[in-house]
């Protein structure tokens, strides 16, 4: 099996394991991230194949929809890897790069120590499909699955919250932005990445502006 095969494969099974899940999270978010993660590639030396299996199998099972288990994910990715016939160190990468892309994984305390080159360029391309007009539209779509309020000006957002914070928050989905949106801009690890944030990061801007004009009747 060549390594075009593998991400076919790869490819396959993710499109069936997703098949029916929120708009956020679904296939065509995978399909953004693989897609980012290629653009950011081209100006870095990594293992191509590695990012590739990373980007494509990062959300297989997102914890927040498995009761907060993050070990469903890896387990279920790390199933797969062994039918597609690549070293034990590549597959093992590859899960670590699973474990640790998340935003809420940033928040521990006691952070891991593990890092790749690869794990950066993943997580820069996971986090630009939560930036820019992908990213608000992604913010809303599962505020509404989740019920939550478009924004309450009573409730503040929190942008220092610890991990366990952050997994039990259900605040308005307008908090999310300063929880979490516009924070990504300062923690892309890639040039491409960070070039890519910019443009992104100005946009939602834009769009925050807009929406308090319009919640306050002045636009």
């Amino acid at each position: 099996m060549n390594d075009a095969q593998r991400i076919e494969n790869t490819i396959t099974f993710v499109k069936r394991e997703l098949k029916d899940s929120e708009g956020g999270h679904d296939w065509f978010h995978i399909q953004r991230v693989f897609r980012n993660t290629l653009q950011i590639a081209r100006e870095e030396k990594i293992d191509l194949l590695v990012v590739s299996l990373a980007a494509l199998l990062h959300d297989i099972a997102d914890a927040k929809f498995h009761n907060g288990n993050e070990e469903i994910g890896p387990k279920k990715a790390a199933a797969f890897l062994v039918d597609l016939d690549i070293s034990e160190a590549r597959r093992e990468h590859i899960i670590q790069i699973i474990r640790h892309i998340s935003f809420k994984n940033s928040l521990e305390v006691a952070k891991s120590n593990f890092d790749s080159r690869e794990l950066q360029v993943v997580r820069d391309a996971d986090r630009l499909d939560a930036m820019g007009a992908i990213g608000i539209a992604r913010a809303f779509n599962y505020g509404g699955h989740a019920g939550r309020k478009l924004h309450d000006p009573e409730v503040a957002p929190n942008p220092k919250m610890d991990k366990a914070a952050y997994k039990k928050n259900t605040g308005p989905t307008l908090n999310h932005f300063y929880e979490k949106l516009l924070l990504l801009k300062d923690l892309m690890h890639t040039k491409t990445g960070k070039k890519l944030a910019e443009k992104r990061h100005q946009y939602m801007l834009d769009f925050l502006k807009e929406f308090y004009d319009e919640w306050n009747g002045v636009a």
